[in-house]
């Protein structure tokens, strides 16, 4: 069946995760996070990571800020900057404003100009996601963006996939969904989406039991791929 449906994970795929310590340690205020904000910026994501994986499993679910913040403490900490409130504050409340990577405007109206039905499905809270896509500017190219604390468990549960079809009245071979995470797009593809792994850092694919659909490093031919 053709692609109607193209779905998009938020963090890490439509909006840059790095750039809040990236633009903090460019900031005179914080010249300790000048040569560490790299690593915090990848201890901060796995950890985010981690964490919520581990709360999925152990049905102890919280939002996805509270996540966020456990990730920051713990990176900070690992870097020896643990006791810079300032520099905690900042870093989260760049958080909310995150860019989008520079595709994201053309390749969202692509899809919206060709009749495709576009939205996010994140771990964000809606507050979160709200804040991220006022600051890109793209949420008139969205149709929805949908969050798991509908749910009240973190993906890859396949309950937040399911969001997909309640929300558009789509079959699961209708939709093209594209993550950042390959394990992701992995278990969306087990689930019956076609997916799109789009892999910017070159990683090696997860050994689990699916496979994404198309591997990318970046959005660019999401439109293309989305029409056949």
């Amino acid at each position: 069946m053709a692609i109607t449906t193209c779905v998009f994970d938020a963090y890490g795929t439509l909006f840059d995760v790095a750039a809040a310590a990236r633009q903090a340690a460019d900031e005179p205020d914080f010249p300790t996070l000048k040569k560490k904000w790299a690593a915090v910026a990848t201890h901060w994501r796995l950890k985010q990571l981690q964490y919520s994986w581990l709360r999925a499993v152990t049905g102890a679910h919280t939002d996805f800020w509270e996540v966020t913040q456990n990730g920051l403490d713990w990176a900070l900490e690992a870097q020896g900057l643990g006791d810079q409130p300032a520099l905690r504050q900042r870093l989260l409340d760049l958080y909310w404003e995150l860019s989008a990577f520079p595709e994201v405007p053309d390749m969202l109206a692509a899809l919206k100009t060709a009749g495709f039905q576009t939205a996010i499905l994140s771990n964000g809270s809606p507050e979160m996601l709200a804040g991220a896509v006022e600051s890109a500017g793209i949420g008139p190219l969205l149709d929805d963006v949908l969050s798991v604390e509908t749910v009240g468990i973190f993906k890859p549960d396949s309950k937040v996939y399911d969001l997909v079809g309640a929300r558009f009245g789509c079959a699961t071979d209708e939709v093209l969904f594209v993550s950042s995470n390959g394990w992701d797009a992995a278990a969306a593809s087990g689930y019956g989406f076609s997916t799109v792994w789009v892999n910017r850092a070159g990683e090696p694919v997860d050994r689990l039991p699916w496979k994404p659909t198309r591997i990318l490093d970046d959005l660019r031919a999401i439109p293309d791929i989305a029409k056949g």
